[in-house]
Protein backbone atom coordinates (compact mmCIF):
# COMPACT_ATOMS: atom_id res chain seq x y z
CA UNK A 1 0.00 0.00 0.00
CA UNK A 2 2.49 2.32 0.82
CA UNK A 3 4.48 1.56 -2.19
CA UNK A 4 1.58 2.11 -4.32
CA UNK A 5 1.41 5.55 -2.85
CA UNK A 6 4.93 6.06 -2.95
CA UNK A 7 4.75 5.33 -6.71
CA UNK A 8 1.39 7.78 -7.18
CA UNK A 9 2.85 10.59 -5.34
CA UNK A 10 6.14 10.10 -7.92
CA UNK A 11 3.66 10.18 -10.33
CA UNK A 12 2.20 13.31 -9.54
CA UNK A 13 5.05 15.36 -9.35
CA UNK A 14 6.61 13.53 -13.04
CA UNK A 15 3.21 14.98 -14.68
CA UNK A 16 4.34 18.48 -14.93
CA UNK A 17 7.43 17.70 -16.11
CA UNK A 18 6.15 15.60 -19.14
CA UNK A 19 3.30 18.60 -19.78
CA UNK A 20 6.03 21.31 -19.62
CA UNK A 21 7.82 19.16 -22.34
CA UNK A 22 4.72 18.63 -24.75
CA UNK A 23 4.94 22.58 -24.86
CA UNK A 24 7.52 22.33 -26.23
CA UNK A 25 7.64 20.12 -28.78
CA UNK A 26 5.63 21.67 -31.48
CA UNK A 27 7.60 25.49 -31.40
CA UNK A 28 10.66 23.12 -31.50
CA UNK A 29 9.78 21.59 -34.12
CA UNK A 30 8.10 24.77 -35.89
CA UNK A 31 11.97 25.78 -35.76
CA UNK A 32 13.70 22.44 -37.38
CA UNK A 33 10.81 22.38 -39.81
CA UNK A 34 9.57 26.02 -41.29
CA UNK A 35 5.82 26.31 -41.99
CA UNK A 36 3.89 29.15 -42.90
CA UNK A 37 1.46 30.05 -40.62
CA UNK A 38 -0.95 32.91 -39.43
CA UNK A 39 1.34 35.33 -36.90
CA UNK A 40 -1.58 34.59 -34.24
CA UNK A 41 -0.79 30.57 -34.16
CA UNK A 42 2.99 31.18 -34.51
CA UNK A 43 2.79 33.60 -31.43
CA UNK A 44 0.95 31.49 -29.87
CA UNK A 45 2.40 28.14 -30.62
CA UNK A 46 6.45 29.63 -29.74
CA UNK A 47 5.08 31.08 -26.40
CA UNK A 48 3.61 27.72 -25.18
CA UNK A 49 7.02 26.99 -25.91
CA UNK A 50 8.56 29.59 -24.69
CA UNK A 51 6.23 29.23 -21.29
CA UNK A 52 7.18 25.02 -20.79
CA UNK A 53 10.31 25.56 -21.31
CA UNK A 54 10.74 28.16 -18.28
CA UNK A 55 9.56 26.11 -15.82
CA UNK A 56 11.88 23.08 -17.18
CA UNK A 57 14.45 26.26 -15.84
CA UNK A 58 12.99 26.64 -13.19
CA UNK A 59 12.34 23.25 -11.55
CA UNK A 60 15.85 22.42 -12.88
CA UNK A 61 17.65 25.43 -11.20
CA UNK A 62 16.09 24.26 -8.15
CA UNK A 63 17.32 20.70 -8.12
CA UNK A 64 21.00 21.61 -8.83
CA UNK A 65 21.23 23.81 -5.64
CA UNK A 66 21.34 19.94 -4.18
CA UNK A 67 25.64 19.62 -6.48
CA UNK A 68 26.98 23.22 -6.59
CA UNK A 69 28.35 25.75 -4.13
CA UNK A 70 25.80 28.26 -2.87
CA UNK A 71 27.65 31.45 -4.71
CA UNK A 72 27.32 29.40 -8.11
CA UNK A 73 23.98 28.55 -7.60
CA UNK A 74 22.77 32.42 -6.96
CA UNK A 75 24.37 33.22 -9.89
CA UNK A 76 23.25 30.70 -12.14
CA UNK A 77 19.51 31.16 -10.68
CA UNK A 78 19.79 34.59 -11.15
CA UNK A 79 21.18 34.07 -14.64
CA UNK A 80 18.77 31.69 -15.96
CA UNK A 81 15.85 33.42 -14.18
CA UNK A 82 15.81 36.01 -16.66
CA UNK A 83 16.74 34.08 -19.59
CA UNK A 84 12.83 33.90 -21.14
CA UNK A 85 12.18 37.59 -20.82
CA UNK A 86 16.53 38.30 -21.73
CA UNK A 87 15.89 36.15 -24.78
CA UNK A 88 12.89 38.00 -25.89
CA UNK A 89 14.34 41.36 -25.13
CA UNK A 90 17.57 40.68 -26.19
CA UNK A 91 16.31 39.85 -30.02
CA UNK A 92 14.60 42.97 -30.07
CA UNK A 93 17.47 44.86 -28.82
CA UNK A 94 20.42 42.94 -31.71
CA UNK A 95 17.54 44.13 -34.39
CA UNK A 96 17.61 47.97 -33.63
CA UNK A 97 21.27 47.28 -33.63
CA UNK A 98 21.16 45.83 -37.35
CA UNK A 99 17.89 48.21 -38.44
CA UNK A 100 18.93 51.85 -36.93
CA UNK A 101 15.81 53.13 -37.98
CA UNK A 102 13.02 50.90 -37.33
CA UNK A 103 11.08 50.29 -34.04
CA UNK A 104 13.11 47.49 -32.75
CA UNK A 105 14.64 49.80 -29.81
CA UNK A 106 11.00 50.39 -29.32
CA UNK A 107 10.05 46.84 -28.76
CA UNK A 108 13.10 46.39 -26.67
CA UNK A 109 12.51 49.34 -24.03
CA UNK A 110 8.90 47.98 -24.11
CA UNK A 111 9.22 44.48 -23.15
CA UNK A 112 11.60 45.09 -20.54
CA UNK A 113 9.52 48.24 -18.78
CA UNK A 114 6.46 45.94 -19.00
CA UNK A 115 8.01 43.06 -17.32
CA UNK A 116 9.54 44.75 -14.52
CA UNK A 117 6.04 47.04 -13.79
CA UNK A 118 4.04 43.54 -13.99
CA UNK A 119 6.67 42.22 -11.15
CA UNK A 120 5.82 44.97 -8.76
CA UNK A 121 2.04 45.88 -9.87
CA UNK A 122 0.61 42.36 -10.71
CA UNK A 123 2.80 39.87 -8.68
CA UNK A 124 3.57 41.42 -5.43
CA UNK A 125 0.08 42.27 -4.77
CA UNK A 126 -0.66 39.03 -5.47
CA UNK A 127 1.30 37.56 -3.02
CA UNK A 128 0.28 39.91 -0.03
CA UNK A 129 -3.47 39.21 -1.06
CA UNK A 130 -3.55 36.13 -0.91
CA UNK A 131 -1.81 35.87 2.31
CA UNK A 132 -3.73 38.41 4.09
CA UNK A 133 -6.86 36.33 3.02
CA UNK A 134 -5.68 33.28 4.31
CA UNK A 135 -3.93 34.90 7.48
CA UNK A 136 -5.09 38.43 8.29
CA UNK A 137 -1.71 39.21 8.38
CA UNK A 138 0.78 41.12 5.98
CA UNK A 139 3.88 39.62 4.47
CA UNK A 140 7.27 39.87 6.79
CA UNK A 141 10.25 39.59 5.34
CA UNK A 142 13.23 38.06 6.61
CA UNK A 143 16.01 40.34 8.80
CA UNK A 144 18.87 39.74 5.60
CA UNK A 145 16.68 40.88 2.97
CA UNK A 146 17.84 44.48 3.66
CA UNK A 147 20.37 43.44 0.63
CA UNK A 148 18.11 43.08 -1.99
CA UNK A 149 16.05 45.94 -0.81
CA UNK A 150 19.15 48.54 -0.17
CA UNK A 151 20.17 47.28 -4.10
CA UNK A 152 17.03 47.65 -5.77
CA UNK A 153 17.29 51.28 -3.78
CA UNK A 154 20.50 52.05 -5.25
CA UNK A 155 19.31 50.96 -8.80
CA UNK A 156 16.25 52.81 -8.67
CA UNK A 157 17.99 55.77 -7.84
CA UNK A 158 20.47 55.26 -11.07
CA UNK A 159 17.54 54.72 -13.08
CA UNK A 160 15.94 57.91 -13.00
CA UNK A 161 19.38 59.37 -14.01
CA UNK A 162 18.69 57.96 -17.86
CA UNK A 163 15.98 59.32 -18.45
CA UNK A 164 16.77 62.91 -17.31
CA UNK A 165 20.20 62.60 -19.11
CA UNK A 166 18.25 60.62 -22.53
CA UNK A 167 19.94 58.12 -22.92
CA UNK A 168 21.02 54.67 -22.12
CA UNK A 169 24.62 54.21 -22.55
CA UNK A 170 27.08 52.03 -22.50
CA UNK A 171 28.32 53.31 -19.17
CA UNK A 172 24.69 53.14 -17.65
CA UNK A 173 25.34 49.39 -18.18
CA UNK A 174 28.56 48.64 -16.67
CA UNK A 175 26.69 50.71 -13.33
CA UNK A 176 23.87 48.55 -13.60
CA UNK A 177 25.73 45.22 -14.59
CA UNK A 178 28.10 46.53 -11.67
CA UNK A 179 25.51 46.44 -8.82
CA UNK A 180 24.35 42.78 -10.00
CA UNK A 181 27.88 41.44 -9.61
CA UNK A 182 28.31 43.35 -6.52
CA UNK A 183 25.16 42.15 -4.79
CA UNK A 184 25.99 38.32 -5.67
CA UNK A 185 29.11 38.83 -4.10
CA UNK A 186 27.16 39.55 -1.07
CA UNK A 187 24.46 37.23 -1.13
CA UNK A 188 26.98 34.21 -1.94
CA UNK A 189 28.70 35.01 2.03
CA UNK A 190 25.33 34.02 3.56
CA UNK A 191 25.21 30.53 5.43
CA UNK A 192 24.23 28.07 3.20
CA UNK A 193 20.80 26.56 4.30
CA UNK A 194 19.75 23.18 3.34
CA UNK A 195 17.01 24.02 0.13
CA UNK A 196 13.77 22.48 0.46
CA UNK A 197 12.72 20.72 -2.96
CA UNK A 198 9.06 20.28 -3.82
CA UNK A 199 6.95 18.88 -6.50
CA UNK A 200 9.03 18.47 -9.81
CA UNK A 201 12.01 19.77 -8.21
CA UNK A 202 12.06 17.41 -5.37
CA UNK A 203 11.68 14.64 -7.51
CA UNK A 204 14.98 15.59 -9.69
CA UNK A 205 16.33 16.29 -6.12
CA UNK A 206 15.71 12.35 -5.31
CA UNK A 207 17.90 11.26 -7.77
CA UNK A 208 21.01 9.38 -7.06
CA UNK A 209 23.72 11.77 -7.16
CA UNK A 210 25.05 10.98 -11.06
CA UNK A 211 21.49 10.77 -12.70
CA UNK A 212 20.68 14.07 -10.92
CA UNK A 213 23.26 15.80 -12.17
CA UNK A 214 22.70 14.74 -15.94
CA UNK A 215 18.70 15.56 -15.36
CA UNK A 216 19.23 18.80 -14.33
CA UNK A 217 21.86 19.10 -17.21
CA UNK A 218 19.60 17.76 -19.58
CA UNK A 219 17.08 19.98 -18.72
CA UNK A 220 19.16 23.23 -18.69
CA UNK A 221 20.50 22.60 -22.26
CA UNK A 222 17.14 21.48 -23.92
CA UNK A 223 14.83 24.45 -22.06
CA UNK A 224 17.51 26.77 -23.04
CA UNK A 225 17.71 25.47 -26.48
CA UNK A 226 13.90 26.12 -26.92
CA UNK A 227 13.97 29.39 -25.56
CA UNK A 228 16.60 30.58 -27.67
CA UNK A 229 15.11 29.29 -30.92
CA UNK A 230 12.04 30.45 -30.28
CA UNK A 231 12.71 33.65 -29.11
CA UNK A 232 12.78 35.52 -32.97
CA UNK A 233 9.97 33.70 -33.79
CA UNK A 234 7.96 34.63 -30.77
CA UNK A 235 9.05 38.50 -30.61
CA UNK A 236 8.37 38.66 -34.61
CA UNK A 237 4.75 36.68 -34.69
CA UNK A 238 3.65 39.35 -31.86
CA UNK A 239 3.84 42.29 -33.86
CA UNK A 240 2.59 41.09 -36.62
CA UNK A 241 -0.17 39.54 -34.93
CA UNK A 242 -0.68 43.55 -33.72
CA UNK A 243 -0.51 44.81 -36.92
CA UNK A 244 -3.14 42.32 -38.79
CA UNK A 245 -5.86 42.46 -35.99
CA UNK A 246 -5.32 46.56 -35.80
CA UNK A 247 -3.54 46.12 -32.06
CA UNK A 248 -1.23 48.29 -31.18
CA UNK A 249 2.29 46.15 -31.31
CA UNK A 250 3.38 48.02 -28.55
CA UNK A 251 0.93 46.68 -26.19
CA UNK A 252 1.41 43.00 -27.21
CA UNK A 253 5.53 43.38 -26.94
CA UNK A 254 5.11 45.21 -23.34
CA UNK A 255 2.40 43.15 -21.87
CA UNK A 256 1.61 39.85 -23.21
CA UNK A 257 5.59 38.51 -23.50
CA UNK A 258 6.45 39.25 -20.12
CA UNK A 259 3.16 36.90 -19.36
CA UNK A 260 4.49 34.38 -21.04
CA UNK A 261 7.76 34.74 -19.77
CA UNK A 262 7.70 35.38 -16.09
CA UNK A 263 4.78 32.62 -15.97
CA UNK A 264 6.80 30.64 -14.02
CA UNK A 265 8.13 32.64 -11.53
CA UNK A 266 4.71 34.01 -10.81
CA UNK A 267 3.36 30.46 -10.48
CA UNK A 268 5.75 29.50 -7.83
CA UNK A 269 5.09 32.48 -6.13
CA UNK A 270 1.78 32.19 -5.59
CA UNK A 271 1.75 28.51 -4.66
CA UNK A 272 4.67 29.74 -1.74
CA UNK A 273 1.95 32.12 -0.75
CA UNK A 274 -0.79 29.45 -0.91
CA UNK A 275 0.93 27.13 1.58
CA UNK A 276 1.70 30.27 4.66
CA UNK A 277 5.42 30.56 2.79
CA UNK A 278 4.54 34.19 1.31
CA UNK A 279 7.55 35.62 3.09
CA UNK A 280 9.78 33.37 1.14
CA UNK A 281 7.38 34.30 -2.32
CA UNK A 282 7.93 38.13 -1.80
CA UNK A 283 11.51 37.17 -1.41
CA UNK A 284 12.06 35.64 -4.52
CA UNK A 285 9.91 38.38 -6.46
CA UNK A 286 11.59 41.27 -4.24
CA UNK A 287 15.10 39.49 -6.06
CA UNK A 288 13.45 38.97 -9.78
CA UNK A 289 12.92 42.58 -9.65
CA UNK A 290 16.64 42.68 -8.90
CA UNK A 291 18.28 41.06 -11.51
CA UNK A 292 15.70 42.33 -13.88
CA UNK A 293 16.11 46.17 -12.80
CA UNK A 294 19.91 45.60 -13.12
CA UNK A 295 21.25 42.49 -15.16
CA UNK A 296 18.86 42.79 -18.07
CA UNK A 297 18.57 46.84 -17.88
CA UNK A 298 22.42 46.78 -17.98
CA UNK A 299 22.58 43.97 -21.31
CA UNK A 300 20.75 46.06 -23.30
CA UNK A 301 23.33 49.09 -24.10
CA UNK A 302 26.35 46.57 -24.27
CA UNK A 303 23.96 44.19 -27.10
CA UNK A 304 22.91 47.15 -28.78
CA UNK A 305 26.18 48.26 -29.10
CA UNK A 306 27.70 45.25 -30.39
CA UNK A 307 24.88 44.68 -33.18
CA UNK A 308 25.26 48.08 -34.65
CA UNK A 309 29.45 47.78 -34.51
CA UNK A 310 30.22 50.90 -31.95
CA UNK A 311 29.63 51.73 -28.35
CA UNK A 312 29.63 55.50 -29.38
CA UNK A 313 25.74 55.75 -30.44
CA UNK A 314 23.26 55.20 -27.51
CA UNK A 315 19.95 53.10 -28.49
CA UNK A 316 17.92 55.14 -30.05
CA UNK A 317 14.95 56.08 -27.85
CA UNK A 318 12.68 58.71 -28.00
CA UNK A 319 10.62 60.72 -25.22
CA UNK A 320 7.66 58.25 -25.36
CA UNK A 321 10.47 55.56 -24.21
CA UNK A 322 12.02 57.86 -21.75
CA UNK A 323 8.95 58.53 -20.06
CA UNK A 324 8.40 54.37 -19.99
CA UNK A 325 11.93 54.37 -18.11
CA UNK A 326 10.77 57.44 -15.91
CA UNK A 327 7.41 55.45 -14.57
CA UNK A 328 9.15 52.56 -14.39
CA UNK A 329 11.81 53.93 -11.64
CA UNK A 330 9.15 56.14 -10.11
CA UNK A 331 6.82 52.71 -9.59
CA UNK A 332 10.35 50.84 -8.18
CA UNK A 333 10.78 53.79 -5.79
CA UNK A 334 7.49 53.58 -4.58
CA UNK A 335 7.78 49.48 -4.05
CA UNK A 336 11.02 49.90 -2.12
CA UNK A 337 9.82 53.09 0.08
CA UNK A 338 6.80 50.18 1.22
CA UNK A 339 9.14 47.45 2.39
CA UNK A 340 11.82 49.58 3.97
CA UNK A 341 9.29 48.05 7.44
CA UNK A 342 10.79 44.72 6.16
CA UNK A 343 6.73 44.14 5.50
CA UNK A 344 4.30 44.82 3.06
CA UNK A 345 0.84 44.97 3.87
CA UNK A 346 -2.63 44.87 2.54
CA UNK A 347 -2.87 48.30 2.10
CA UNK A 348 0.30 48.74 0.37
CA UNK A 349 -0.15 46.02 -2.16
CA UNK A 350 -3.94 47.53 -3.28
CA UNK A 351 -2.00 50.93 -3.62
CA UNK A 352 0.34 49.42 -6.01
CA UNK A 353 -2.28 47.45 -8.14
CA UNK A 354 -4.77 50.05 -8.17
CA UNK A 355 -1.46 52.24 -9.59
CA UNK A 356 -0.68 49.72 -11.83
CA UNK A 357 -4.11 49.48 -13.29
CA UNK A 358 -4.21 53.00 -13.65
CA UNK A 359 -1.24 53.70 -15.49
CA UNK A 360 -2.08 50.78 -17.62
CA UNK A 361 -5.66 51.96 -18.68
CA UNK A 362 -5.43 55.61 -18.63
CA UNK A 363 -4.43 56.22 -22.26
CA UNK A 364 -6.74 54.03 -23.49
CA UNK A 365 -10.18 55.12 -21.38
CA UNK A 366 -9.38 58.64 -21.37
CA UNK A 367 -8.32 58.81 -25.79
CA UNK A 368 -12.05 59.00 -26.38
CA UNK A 369 -12.92 61.32 -23.28
CA UNK A 370 -10.72 63.96 -23.67
CA UNK A 371 -10.34 64.06 -27.40
CA UNK A 372 -12.96 66.57 -28.02
CA UNK A 373 -11.16 68.79 -25.14
CA UNK A 374 -8.72 71.73 -26.31
CA UNK A 375 -6.51 69.93 -24.19
CA UNK A 376 -6.17 66.72 -24.85
CA UNK A 377 -3.42 64.56 -23.01
CA UNK A 378 -1.77 61.58 -24.94
CA UNK A 379 0.02 58.60 -23.24
CA UNK A 380 3.20 60.31 -22.75
CA UNK A 381 1.92 63.12 -20.85
CA UNK A 382 -0.13 60.25 -18.60
CA UNK A 383 2.81 58.53 -18.06
CA UNK A 384 4.61 61.51 -16.65
CA UNK A 385 1.58 62.29 -14.44
CA UNK A 386 1.58 58.52 -12.92
CA UNK A 387 5.26 59.08 -12.96
CA UNK A 388 4.91 62.15 -10.58
CA UNK A 389 2.10 60.59 -8.49
CA UNK A 390 4.24 57.80 -7.39
CA UNK A 391 7.23 59.95 -6.51
CA UNK A 392 4.93 62.22 -4.70
CA UNK A 393 3.50 59.21 -2.69
CA UNK A 394 6.83 57.65 -2.28
CA UNK A 395 8.05 60.88 -0.39
CA UNK A 396 5.26 61.22 1.43
CA UNK A 397 5.21 57.37 2.86
CA UNK A 398 9.04 58.08 3.46
CA UNK A 399 8.37 60.65 5.63
CA UNK A 400 5.18 59.39 7.38
CA UNK A 401 6.90 56.41 8.21
CA UNK A 402 10.60 58.12 9.05
CA UNK A 403 10.76 55.81 12.16
CA UNK A 404 10.61 52.83 9.58
CA UNK A 405 13.77 53.95 7.78
CA UNK A 406 15.66 54.73 10.94
CA UNK A 407 14.95 51.25 11.81
CA UNK A 408 15.67 49.93 8.60
CA UNK A 409 19.04 51.38 8.86
CA UNK A 410 19.61 50.65 12.43
CA UNK A 411 19.16 47.05 11.54
CA UNK A 412 22.03 47.08 8.33
CA UNK A 413 25.37 44.52 9.07
CA UNK A 414 28.18 45.73 7.18
CA UNK A 415 28.09 42.28 6.00
CA UNK A 416 24.87 43.22 4.25
CA UNK A 417 26.78 45.80 1.77
CA UNK A 418 29.60 43.59 1.62
CA UNK A 419 31.88 44.78 4.75
CA UNK A 420 33.61 42.35 7.16
CA UNK A 421 30.73 40.86 10.15
CA UNK A 422 31.55 42.35 13.48
CA UNK A 423 32.59 39.39 15.88
CA UNK A 424 29.39 38.67 18.16
CA UNK A 425 29.65 39.40 21.61
CA UNK A 426 28.03 35.84 23.48
CA UNK A 427 27.02 36.01 27.05
CA UNK A 428 28.70 32.93 28.99
CA UNK A 429 27.87 31.99 32.32
CA UNK A 430 30.67 31.26 34.41
CA UNK A 431 28.89 31.44 37.50
CA UNK A 432 29.46 34.43 39.19
CA UNK A 433 29.92 36.93 37.85
CA UNK A 434 28.82 36.92 34.03
CA UNK A 435 31.49 37.29 31.32
CA UNK A 436 31.47 38.40 27.81
CA UNK A 437 33.06 36.69 24.91
CA UNK A 438 34.50 37.91 22.09
CA UNK A 439 34.56 34.90 19.33
CA UNK A 440 36.24 37.14 16.79
CA UNK A 441 39.18 37.37 19.50
CA UNK A 442 42.05 35.37 21.14
CA UNK A 443 43.49 35.13 24.09
CA UNK A 444 42.53 36.95 27.86
CA UNK A 445 42.06 40.19 26.49
CA UNK A 446 38.73 38.86 24.70
CA UNK A 447 36.91 38.10 27.93
CA UNK A 448 35.78 41.36 29.87
CA UNK A 449 33.86 41.45 32.92
CA UNK A 450 30.33 42.55 32.72
CA UNK A 451 29.37 46.55 33.18
CA UNK A 452 28.21 45.45 36.76
CA UNK A 453 31.18 44.05 37.82
CA UNK A 454 33.08 46.33 40.40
Amino acid sequence: MNLRKEAMRHTQKLIPIVVAVVFTFPGFLLRLFPIELAPQWTALITGAAILGASFLLLWACDAAQKDISQALALAVVALIAVLPEYAVDMYFTWQAGQYPDSDYSHYAIANMTGANRLLIGVAWSLIVAIFWLKTRRAVELEHDRRTEIIFLGMATLYAFVIPIKGSLAWYDGLVLIGLFVWYIRIASRRPCQECELDGPAELLGDLPKVNRRVATSLLFLFSAGVILSNAESFSESLVATGKVFGINEFLLVQWLAPIASEAPEFTVAVMFALRGHASVALASLLSAKLNQWTLLVGMIPGVYGLSSGSLESPIPMGSFQMNEILLTAAQSLLAVALILGMRLGLKGALLLLVLFIGQFTAPYVLDPIVGRWTLNPSAEHIHLIFSLIYVTVSLLFIFKTRESLYTFWGGMKPEMLGGRAQPELVPVDLGTPTVQVDLGSVGTSAVSRSAGEK
